[in-house]
């Protein structure tokens, strides 16, 4: 007879990593699978783990993340209890109405829901109606008509695929120039296929990024730690936009006040526009914001946990990472308390040479057992996968270094500290991450 729950989480990158890690640490979870996982996600149990520790074993399992119908079979093979979507596609493909439809708890948006991030031209059109703060936009479908509309409004403006994209669909464009060649890119070249067949071309901004995630119930949020997210390639946010290449929870300047503020202001008007249309949103909702002298301006919306802000968020989390999810999918929201460690986390993602464009496979990485050891430290694992006894690299975005320290610079060092450790060949990463200045909201 099974005594504890199962989970299956669904996805293959430092995200579902720390998902699992999360979920093999709550007191109710019995065993963990990843589908497909990587390199690191899976691991024998250990019922008297210390602090940062996963207790449950944890296993990969060889299945697509779109592959909808097989992990539904997996699912009911293995008496899942619950399954977590980690990934924006496989929402996109209907995984939770597929789910729900075959009778299996899942937790993530409906595809309806999921069209928050799936679709961004469905978004502002939902955030214009419901008064949401957002760029001003213009949205396309033909790649003449959007050429046009560059020409006649000069300036710096964001170009961006309305489709998903990997968190790289959009272009800042400084010149008009840089703006065609951006549009040229996604509607003639195509470089990300459909996704680039309706194009948003909005105002640009200038203020302070800043990713606010929040759990949803449908008729409520509970916000998490506010995070900052580096999207840019290289220090000082210079290069291109990749999907990330660190992040760091909390952040100091935004405080109660402006958290609340996001919450009544953006979140909550959504949430509201969604459930009128028949399409209540449980799940995570991530708002990608942009701070400006005249407060949050929302950039984007995501339907799931970011990555790689789920790998700064989750290690600072308290409450049982069971108990929260499973309050959302019971419409308990309101009653649950989340509780956070002291101090603060600090992302660094590590890449392959060559990344964001085609990446090289199979190099050795080694130097992972010794940055784990440290304080305070935890190594999420994405690009990977296991060759023999020797791991390699599988991917562009290779590992996330967390690491927890009792102030933002503490946990900075205690990560580079790490990162010093680990070499696989090429091997790049941002050297910024958590120590820039502090910049006033």
């Amino acid at each position: 007879m099974k005594k504890g729950k199962r989970v299956l989480v669904v996805g293959s990158g430092g995200r579902e990593h720390a998902l699992a890690w999360a979920l093999a640490r709550a007191a109710e979870v019995e065993r963990v699978y990843v589908a497909p996982g990587n390199g690191g996600t899976t691991w024998p149990p250990s019922p008297e783990a210390p602090d940062l520790q996963p207790r449950a074993p944890a296993r990969s399992v060889p299945i697509r993340p779109d592959d909808i119908q097989t992990l539904i079979d997996f699912a009911r093979e293995q008496a899942i209890d619950l399954t977590v979507v980690g990934p924006e596609t496989p929402l996109a493909h209907g995984i939770v109405d597929a789910f729900q439809a075959a009778g299996l708890r899942i937790f993530g948006p409906t595809r309806a829901a999921a069209r928050i991030e799936t679709s961004k031209a469905f978004a502002k059109a939902l955030m214009r109606a419901c008064g949401v703060p957002t760029p001003d936009y213009a949205v396309f479908h033909r790649f003449e008509e959007a050429r046009a509309y560059l020409r006649a409004h000069p300036g710096p403006v964001v170009v961006k695929a309305s489709g998903l994209a990997g968190g790289k669909g959009a272009f800042v464009c400084d010149t008009t120039e840089e703006a065609e060649e951006a549009l040229h890119r996604l509607m003639r070249e195509r470089i990300f296929g459909e996704a680039g067949d309706t194009v948003v071309i909005e105002e640009r901004l200038y203020g302070s990024e800043l990713s606010m995630l929040a759990l949803s119930d449908g008729r409520m949020v509970k916000p998490l730690l506010p995070a900052r997210d580096h999207k840019r390639l290289m220090d000082g946010d210079r290069g291109p936009n990749t999907g990330g290449m660190g992040a760091y929870a909390p952040v100091p300047e935004v405080g109660p006040d402006a958290v609340e503020r996001v919450v009544q202001q953006i979140m909550m008007p959504v949430l509201d526009a969604l459930a009128r249309q028949g399409t209540p949103f449980v799940g995570v909702l991530y708002a990608g914001l942009m701070w400006t002298a005249s407060g949050p301006f929302v950039l984007e919306f995501n339907a799931r946990f970011g990555d790689p802000e789920a790998q700064a968020i989750l290690p600072l989390l308290e409450t049982d990472g069971l108990e929260a999810l499973e309050a959302c999918l019971e419409g308990r929201l309101e009653d649950l308390s989340l509780r956070w460690r002291p101090g603060a986390c600090v992302t660094v993602v590590l890449a392959s040479p060559g990344y964001p464009g085609p990446v090289p496979e199979g190099l050795p990485i080694s130097g992972l057992e010794d940055a784990a050891a440290q304080e305070g430290v935890l190594v999420f694992h994405a690009g990977t996968r296991r060759e023999g006894a020797q791991l390699v690299t599988a991917g562009g975005r290779v590992l996330a270094v967390s690491a927890i320290g009792p102030d933002l610079p503490g946990a900075a060092a205690r990560a580079y500290a790490a990162v010093e450790r680990i070499h696989f060949e090429g091997m790049s990463f941002r050297r910024d991450i958590g120590r820039v200045p502090v910049r006033s909201l």
